[in-house]
């Protein structure tokens, strides 16, 4: 469980990480400079575009995107809506994180719903059960739809080798696509917002930052996450080498046995495709240490659908995916 204790040392853990800068009084952190990077493109985006839009899932990366943009411009609002896909198989919890943080800091949330476009036969249940990649047609309509130019993502390089290809500006044809080939140079962090009428730009403002940054800088600024980051008891069973979590959308099958283990999510997506992992880390402090040694990406360890195909993750953003 994670109590105000456990937040305060590991917000002072994450000072310690966070502000070792060297002997000049005028250096700065790797936090802070990831942070000032972050504001930079926060506000170089309200600068160059007409209608952004932050995706917001309830994740960690997403929440962080937010804790920034509020940073960017505070004491005045927030000049973006949020955006979520929905995917009907969502975490309670998360959902009701989402929710709370939108009426907490009275944002406009737009909500695609994935459920919507099934029952009116625009998309097909897949056989596996997944609906993570549904998700592409109803975030592209409604990003067409309330005609958004500027999309913000929580997206790091890190994360996975498709990833690792885009620039912090990422533009989007006409239906939404990515085509590496017209990827812009960003040098001296040079953002090139140009596009043509029904394009729009994908931003990514923690591409340079890892997991281990995302969690440290957590603690720094003693953000709150919903529960399911830190280890709990939770009913799951097992399918290709990860714990998932038993509901409706269709898991377990016959021969999956559930039990009860102690588990934590390392990320949030989708019941049908997102694993837990073991873990007894209950606190940012522990967590912290856990990410510090592991040596599996977060996606690599906890998500099925990037193991579709060698090239599962690439293919889907060239359709227009997140």
């Amino acid at each position: 469980m994670t109590t105000a204790a456990s937040v305060e040392a590991a917000g002072e853990a994450g000072d310690a990480a966070g502000n070792r800068a060297g002997s000049s009084p005028y250096a700065l952190s790797h936090l802070d400079a990831l942070e000032s990077e972050a504001v930079h493109i926060f506000r170089e985006v309200a600068g160059e575009f007409e209608r952004p839009v932050i995706l917001f899932s309830g994740g960690k990366d997403s929440i962080v995107m937010l804790h920034l943009a509020l940073k960017a411009f505070a004491p005045a609002a927030v000049p973006f809506s949020l955006l979520h896909v929905d995917t009907g198989h969502n975490f309670p919890e998360v959902i009701e994180y989402r929710d709370r943080v939108v009426a907490e800091h009275r944002l406009r949330l737009h909500v695609a719903s994935v459920q919507d476009y099934i029952d009116r036969g625009a998309l097909k249940e897949r056989p596996d059960g997944t609906r993570n990649p549904l998700q592409t047609l109803p975030l592209t309509e409604k990003i067409a739809a309330e005609r958004f130019d500027a999309v913000f993502g929580g997206g790091r390089r890190d994360e996975e080798k498709a990833r690792a290809k885009e620039r912090v500006f990422s533009l989007r044809d006409e239906f939404s696509q990515w085509d590496p080939r017209r990827q812009r140079p960003e040098l001296w962090q040079l953002y090139n917002g140009r596009h043509a009428p029904g394009e729009h730009v994908r931003v990514f403002p923690l591409s340079n930052w890892t997991e281990l940054d995302v969690w440290q800088y957590i603690a720094r600024e003693r953000i709150a996450l919903p529960d399911i980051y830190f280890a709990h008891e939770r009913p799951v069973f097992r399918r290709s080498g990860m714990w998932l979590t038993a509901g409706d959308w269709g898991g377990p099958k016959d021969g999956e046995d559930v039990e009860t283990r102690l588990v934590r999510y390392r990320t949030v997506g989708d019941m049908s495709c997102t694993g837990a992992v073991d873990s007894d880390a209950t606190t940012l402090e522990a967590v912290i240490a856990e990410i510090a040694a592991s040596r599996l990406t977060e996606r690599g360890a906890t998500r099925a659908d990037d193991k579709l195909s060698e090239a599962a993750m690439e293919d889907r953003k060239r359709e227009g995916y997140f």
